[in-house]
C-alpha cells in the first residue's frame, strides 16, 4: 500500500498539493511514483506561467513511462524545484517532501473540490 501523507489534498491523477496560504506546493503522491518506477527526468513548468485547473504543467518520464504532470488548482507558477533538473528521482525516495512547483492559488474554491487524504487513501485502495 502507497503512504498517504496527513494533511495534504490529492487529485484523481495523483498529485497533491499542499496548501499554504495563498500559495501551494504541487507533488506527485506516493502512488504515483510506484506506479512509474524509476523517475528518470522531469519536465518542469515555466515560472510565471498561468495555467487552468488540470492543465498539463509538464511531464515525468520513468524506465516504464512517461505521464502528464497536472496542476490541482488554477494558479500561476511562482518558484520550481530546480533540484529535480539534476535529481529526478528525489520524487522517489521521498514524494512528499519533493515538490515540484509552488502556485499562487487563482481561486479557493477549486481547492475545496480536491480529495481530502481520507478520500485519497478510498481512491487509492479501489484502483
Amino acid at each position: 500500500m502507497a503512504k498517504i501523507e496527513k494533511g495534504l489534498l490529492y487529485t484523481e491523477d495523483h498529485e497533491w498539493l499542499k496548501v499554504d496560504g495563498e500559495y501551494g506546493y504541487v507533488g506527485l503522491s506516493d502512488f504515483a511514483q510506484h506506479q512509474l518506477g524509476d523517475i528518470v527526468y522531469i519536465e518542469l513548468p515555466d515560472v510565471d506561467e498561468e495555467y487552468e485547473i488540470g492543465e498539463s504543467i509538464g511531464s515525468v518520464e520513468s524506465v516504464k513511462t512517461a505521464a502528464d504532470i497536472n496542476i490541482p488548482v488554477s494558479g500561476v507558477v511562482v518558484e520550481i524545484n530546480e533540484d529535480l533538473d539534476a535529481e529526478p528521482e528525489k520524487v522517489n525516495e521521498d514524494p512528499y517532501e519533493t515538490w515540484i512547483c509552488k502556485i499562487k492559488i487563482n481561486d479557493n474554491a477549486e481547492v475545496e473540490d480536491l480529495m481530502t487524504d481520507s478520500q485519497y487513501e478510498d481512491f487509492c485502495e479501489e484502483a
